[in-house]
């Protein structure tokens, strides 16, 4: 039906119709003229008929708009729902407060956050940011794997620094019953192979090396990882010709107010204290965090990059991701579902140059998850953590051991890894197919960028 408004309207409009008409016969009344009365009251007549089927179309083809539109709503499920957003979010590539700080250089740092469902933790990781020197000069960017709205709330209310969000497009939280998901028809991951073969589930015949089937949560990371390196060096408006360093965080990590200080002296003196060195590496594991106060505040060391020990704020360049890249075969069908063992075994095996990293011996960046992939705990609070942290970061500025005028190397250490063995997990044929999938030919992307 009509509301109030548009019946008022409509009325008020033939109304007008009528009053006009109304005059014009009533002279035609006087002057005694039969003939044109008979054809203003054949007008009138018609204008009546057309206004009135012009409100019942209008109103019929607003009523289907609205019934359509609404039966399309009704009808999503909440994942499709979801991918509408994601797919929004994806096209827009909307920086936000871009307009509030000066342009951006094409050497500005990059930070690039991983971002789960553990809204805590993030929080911490925000808060830790708005405290930092020169963060307004930086552009931060959130890879989610996981659609809320009260996460986007807290992004999106950050005034600190140029943000802007992006989302893996292809999430267990998007694909529930299908691959990358959980697929009904897939086989359990304990199910041996020969009766795996009888049942005959989708992945019957490719278990990983261990004769396990694929674990949809435990795949998600390395794909996710894999996508939102190849988005942001290659894809994104913004960053893809970009010629500085990217800084990847996690949303469980919580950064010291001069990493972005210190980050600036490793770069422009790594090529001095470590010419071979392609990846700067901020965070360390600390057995303890009283181990923190016996290491000097300006000192680095040199050594081969290993995984369980760097991956935690690496940074690197477009020549290191140009050299990964060109093992894309071998990261996407390497049998092990964690990204930093597999970027080791293609540092081994693949690259031209080992990777070897630059790190700072007091890291600036600390690791604060006490739940996640690999750990399930009671309780998940990370308030006594971070109190930590802040303690021995508080204890440090008070003592002016934060923002160091220069670096020094420590030492340099020249062992390899120690060898190793896949962890499994990856021995699916789909997932090195979507994989792949995420990296664009070479060729294709200077086509790109040639257009841009």
């Amino acid at each position: 039906m009509c509301n109030t408004l548009e019946v008022h309207y409509y009325l008020k409009a033939i109304c007008r119709h009528i009053q006009a008409i109304s005059l014009m016969t009533g002279a035609l009344v006087r002057k005694r003229n039969s003939f044109y009365l008979r054809v203003c009251l054949t007008i009138s007549l018609l204008i009546l008929i057309f206004t009135v089927l012009h409100i019942d179309f209008t109103h019929k083809r607003k009523f289907r708009k609205s019934f359509i539109n609404q039966n399309s709503e009704s009808d999503s499920t909440p994942a499709q729902r979801i991918l509408r957003s994601i797919k929004r979010y994806n096209e827009e590539q909307l920086i936000r407060n871009d307009h509030l700080f000066s342009a951006l250089q094409n050497d500005s740092v990059v930070i690039i956050v991983q971002v789960h469902n553990r809204i805590e933790y993030l929080q911490h990781l925000i808060s830790s940011l708005s405290q930092a020197k020169n963060i307004s000069s930086a552009l931060l960017i959130f890879s989610h794997d996981y659609y809320d709205e009260n996460i986007n709330k807290m992004v999106q209310s950050i005034n600190f620094c140029r943000v802007l969000q992006i989302f893996y497009p292809y999430s267990i939280q998007t694909h529930v019953h299908a691959f990358p998901g959980e697929d009904p028809n897939d086989c359990p991951r304990n199910l041996q192979q020969n009766l795996a073969i009888e049942r005959q589930c989708k992945n019957a015949l490719h278990p990983d090396s261990y004769g396990h089937y694929r674990e949809a949560k435990f795949t998600q990371t390395k794909h996710h990882w894999w996508w939102k390196v190849n988005r942001v060096f290659d894809q994104l408006h913004v960053t893809r010709h970009h010629t500085g360093y990217v800084l990847f965080l996690e949303e469980d990590h919580y950064v010291a107010e001069d990493f972005l200080h210190v980050l600036m002296l490793m770069q422009k003196q790594v090529e001095t204290l470590c010419p071979k060195c392609n990846i700067l590496s901020l965070g360390t594991y600390l057995d303890s965090i009283d181990e923190y106060t016996l290491t000097h505040p300006n000192e680095v060391k040199a050594m081969p990059w290993i995984s369980v020990k760097h991956n935690m704020a690496m940074a690197m360049n477009r020549s290191t991701w140009l050299n990964i890249r060109k093992c894309a075969n071998q990261f996407c069908t390497y049998d092990d579902y964690n990204w930093d063992w597999t970027l080791l075994h293609i540092s081994e095996q693949c690259l031209p140059e080992k990777f070897h990293t630059l790190v700072a011996s007091r890291p600036r960046v600390f690791h604060i998850g006490e739940c996640g992939l690999h750990h399930e705990k009671q309780s998940c609070e990370s308030d006594h953590m971070v109190t930590e942290v802040r303690n021995v970061l508080n204890t440090a500025s008070q003592s002016l051991q934060l923002f160091p005028q220069n670096i020094t190397l420590a030492f340099s250490v020249g062992f390899e890894p120690d060898p190793f063995l896949a962890n499994g997990g990856w021995g699916d044929v789909r997932d090195h197919h979507l994989c792949l999938n995420f990296t664009a030919p070479s060729d294709s992307i200077k086509s790109k960028n040639s257009e841009a």
